[in-house]
C-alpha cells in the first residue's frame, strides 16, 4: 500500500491529515442548493484515504450515491502555526490534483441532523491524488485548470481563480486552528459538475499542464 505522496522531481513525503474545504466555490454551492458560507467548512480525510495515481476507489456497500469532486490539493512542506496570508508561500511542498470522493446520501443525511461528515467524506480509498508538482517548478499558483473526466465524458472543468478563498487564505486560516504539518494537505473545494461515479468507471482528472490522476472504480 501507497502511504506518501510521490513529487514529480522523484521525492516523496508521508501523507498526513488531509484537510477538506466545503463550499468554496459559489456555482457548486449553487449547484447543491446553498449558500456560501461566511467561514470555511473544514472536514478532515485520515491517511488511509489517500489513493496514489493509477489505484482503485473501492465504493462501500452502505452507501448507493457516491459522487466525485475534483479540486486542486495544496501539499504542506514544513509545519506551520498562525501564518499569514502573505508569508503562506513558503510552506508550501506543492500542488496536485485529487478527488474528493463522498458519499451523497450519508452526507445529505448527515447534513439533516447536523452530524459530522467523517463516514460520508473519510471512507477508505476517498482521496486519490496525482504526482505533486514541487513548488519550484511552479510560478503563479493563483489560477490553475481543473477538469474531471468519467469514462472520456468531460463532467467537470473550472479554473481555481473562482474559489471564494485562496490557497494563501486557506493555509493561513488552518494553520490558526490546526496547526498544520510536512506532510499535510489540503482538498480546496470543488467546481460544479458533480456527479455520480460507479462501479466500473474510470476517472481522469487532470490539473492543466502540470499533473494527471487515473483511477478506477470497484
Amino acid at each position: 500500500m501507497n502511504t506518501g505522496f510521490e513529487f514529480t522531481d522523484g521525492t516523496t513525503l508521508p501523507v498526513g491529515t488531509m484537510y477538506g474545504i466545503g463550499q468554496n466555490y459559489a456555482k457548486h454551492v449553487k449547484e447543491m442548493g446553498g449558500a456560501v458560507p461566511t467561514e470555511p467548512i473544514v472536514f478532515i480525510k485520515p491517511p488511509a484515504a489517500y489513493v496514489a495515481d493509477g489505484g482503485i476507489v473501492r465504493l462501500p456497500d452502505f452507501s448507493q450515491n457516491v459522487h466525485h469532486e475534483v479540486e486542486l490539493v495544496v501539499v504542506i512542506g514544513k509545519d506551520c502555526e498562525k501564518i499569514t496570508v502573505d508569508n503562506a508561500r513558503e510552506y508550501i511542498a506543492g500542488f496536485a490534483v485529487g478527488i474528493d470522493v463522498t458519499l451523497r446520501d450519508l452526507q445529505a443525511k448527515a447534513k439533516e441532523k447536523g452530524m459530522p461528515w467523517a463516514v460520508a467524506k473519510g471512507f477508505a480509498t476517498s482521496a486519490p491524488v496525482s504526482k505533486v508538482v514541487a513548488i519550484n517548478e511552479i510560478k503563479d499558483y493563483s489560477s490553475f485548470r481543473l477538469s474531471l473526466s468519467v469514462n472520456g465524458v468531460i463532467r467537470q472543468s473550472a479554473s481555481t481563480g473562482e474559489m471564494v478563498r485562496n490557497v494563501d487564505m486557506l493555509i493561513a486560516y488552518l494553520s490558526d486552528v490546526f496547526t498544520l504539518r510536512a506532510g499535510d494537505c489540503i482538498f480546496t473545494g470543488t467546481p460544479e459538475g458533480v456527479g455520480q461515479i460507479r462501479k466500473g468507471d474510470r476517472i481522469l482528472a487532470e490539473l492543466k499542464g502540470y499533473a494527471d490522476l487515473n483511477v478506477r472504480v470497484e
